[in-house]
């Protein structure tokens, strides 16, 4: 069989450099104690072969592109029911993975900040992922406190994950070459169970003061109606970015307390 031809509609970028791709398989390192790794959109399976020769995890992988589908059971020999064919963001993970599970792949850049929002709703399932973005996203997504890059992803990715910057991506590894570079993040789920507040209503605070990011809390958050001598109050002077994931925690619990 020939090769798979990538898809511009599907933002495929298939991965041509056999060092990169065994950094990315290496850097899983079975955190949280799953025995099953699930791999978005693997292409030619670049990444799949390398993980099917890892003892004791069971590899399976996330296939939207039909050519590819047949490919990596045809050529890269992975058995037909570990390939589940479909739209990652479509998936019951709840039905397919009820146990933890590992998530990696050459993410499709085009769906990638969707992926991380999916790792969010399932995030005492996946316990680990190491995921190849744009290098943009994968800046924000690591950033540290105080940082220009952060934005809603930094804080809700951070309030569950442990999130490390591993490496960037030159656009000549890939076939074809994107026209920004990459990069590899990890994400292990950290010891935080749940929230000390509503997760709903922290995940609405964070989206809020962000949606006006060059605007200070105080003018960002005004649709909450807070009390004018809380507005007083120095931290409302800041802006979203300069808070971290345990301000945010706070502000709801505060937000909360002035609701009840």
């Amino acid at each position: 069989m020939t090769n798979v031809r990538p898809k511009k509609h599907l933002g495929q970028h298939f991965l041509d450099d056999m060092q990169v791709a065994d950094d990315i398989v290496n850097a899983m390192t079975q955190h949280g104690g799953y025995n099953e790794i699930f791999e978005i959109g693997p292409g030619m399976g670049v990444l799949t072969t390398r993980l099917m020769k890892k003892e004791g995890i069971k590899t399976t992988v996330v296939e939207i592109d039909s050519e590819s589908v047949v490919y990596l059971e045809n050529e890269v020999g992975l058995p037909k029911e570990q390939i589940i064919e479909g739209d990652f963001l479509k998936l019951d993970i709840d039905k397919i993975a009820p146990h933890p599970v590992g998530l990696i792949g050459n993410f499709p850049y085009n769906i990638s900040t969707q992926i991380y929002f999916k790792i969010l709703e399932h995030k005492d399932q996946i316990t680990e992922c190491v995921g190849m973005i744009q290098k943009e996203v994968a800046q924000r997504i690591a950033t540290k406190k105080g940082g220009r890059t952060s934005g809603i992803l930094t804080i809700l990715v951070q309030a569950f994950f442990d999130v490390e910057y591993l490496f960037t991506v030159p656009p000549d590894v890939f076939i074809p070459p994107p026209k920004v570079e990459s990069a590899v993040i990890s994400l292990k789920r950290n010891d935080r169970k749940e929230l000390p507040c509503k997760q709903e209503t922290f995940f609405k605070v964070v989206k809020q003061a962000f949606s006006t990011r060059r605007k200070t809390l105080r003018n960002a958050l005004k649709p909450y109606g807070l009390p004018a001598e809380m507005l007083a109050e120095p931290l409302f002077n800041k802006r979203a970015e300069e808070l971290s994931v345990e301000d945010f925690i706070d502000l709801t619990l505060r937000i909360e307390e002035t609701r009840k």
